[in-house]
């Protein structure tokens, strides 16, 4: 494991997190413009590029900095997207509606929630106005209740949305009323901290992934009743959105999540969940991953509760940390590096390069 770094230490000056969400997940030249965008506005540090393959065909990337900075980063990576990403041609596993399909602005330190609000609207505004590409605002930023959710935004995809911009109910906050096939549209709001953690499975069966998916998953999934109607049943856990899919470069699907609270629903909760549901499936887990950065007090409660699991006395954070990764194999797709995945350390290195 890598040396760890003294953890990020917040100072007077506000710090906001932007992870924007691209339509291309293995271009090395469309993904190294897009980071050269970001990486050329002074005080922000990139903090992670998270590239998904050819599978879901999508890249998360991760900068931090002081809130303008932030957004002017933001604006210039949307603005290099839409002059890289072809949507009329994207084939991918994850849902998209656009060539940036979604730009969350997250508080970090010494600013709020509804400040970061206020700064996703402006860069809405400048994005509809100046790059003509529709934008929707979701979650904190919305602009009406049934915007706040990303999923409610993005239904039907890219390939409705020439006729779904048009309902009264879905036309954009920003910019044109009509659908960009080059761009699509693109989804700005503000939200609080989001871990993305996906668990393999053992088996090529999207069904059985679909399967789990719905029985973990706060919303639940319809079952048909003997009168022929049919009734929600919720799901397992709170605070959780799951879906599952199919990972070519891999063979083995996957049940992707979205932890809307990781205090309230741990990561190890999750992953035990998701294990329990595949056994009575007939296969079993093959790890996991953290896409994007994930806080360290979330990597510290598993290695906690892996800890007891094993009767290992430690409170040694690297300690703990290496048993979150062995218990939950976060390194079985590809390595682990805390000092890179971990928000706190992250910031720390980006800190030390100033």
């Amino acid at each position: 494991m890598s040396q760890i770094p003294t953890t990020f230490a917040a100072s007077t000056q506000a710090v906001l997190e932007c992870v924007p969400n691209f339509s291309e997940g293995s271009n090395p030249t469309v993904l190294d413009a897009i980071a050269h965008a970001i990486r050329g506005v002074a005080e922000v540090r990139l903090l992670e590029v998270d590239a998904g393959g050819r599978g879901t065909n999508r890249t998360v990337m991760s900068f931090a900095g002081p809130p303008e900075a932030v957004v002017e980063a933001a604006f210039r990576a949307i603005a290099e997207a839409a002059q890289r990403i072809d949507m009329r041609h994207h084939r991918g596993e994850h849902p998209r509606m656009g060539a940036t399909d979604v730009c969350p602005l997250i508080p970090i330190s010494g600013i709020s929630l509804a400040e970061a609000a206020a700064l996703a609207r402006a860069l809405g505004e400048r994005v509809g106005r100046e790059l003509g590409i529709p934008v929707y605002l979701y979650e904190a930023a919305a602009s009406a209740p049934h915007r706040r959710s990303l999923a409610a935004i993005r239904a039907g995809e890219y390939e409705c949305y020439f006729d779904k911009i048009h309902q009264p109910d879905w036309r954009p906050d920003f910019g044109p009323t009509e659908f960009k096939a080059l761009t699509g549209g693109t989804v700005i709001g503000a939200r609080n901290v989001l871990v993305a953690y996906n668990v393999n499975l053992d088996t090529p069966s999207l069904d059985i992934a679909r399967s789990i998916a719905a029985e973990v998953r706060s919303s639940g999934r319809l079952v048909r009743m003997p009168d022929g109607s049919s009734q929600r049943v919720p799901g397992l856990l709170t605070n959780l959105r799951a879906m599952g899919w199919y990972l070519p470069d891999y063979q083995l699907t996957q049940v992707s999540m979205n932890l809307l609270d990781v205090d309230a629903t741990p990561i190890h909760t999750v992953f035990e969940a998701v294990a329990q549901s595949a056994q009575r499936h007939g296969c079993s887990t093959a790890g996991s991953e953290l896409i994007g950065l994930v806080p360290l007090r979330a990597i510290l409660a598993a290695g906690r509760h892996f800890a007891e699991r094993t009767h290992v006395h430690t409170t040694a954070e690297e300690d703990l940390i290496g048993l979150a990764i062995r218990g939950l194999g976060l390194d079985s797709l590809r390595p682990f590096d805390p000092t890179h995945k971990v928000l706190e350390y992250a910031l720390a290195n980006a800190a030390a390069r100033i």
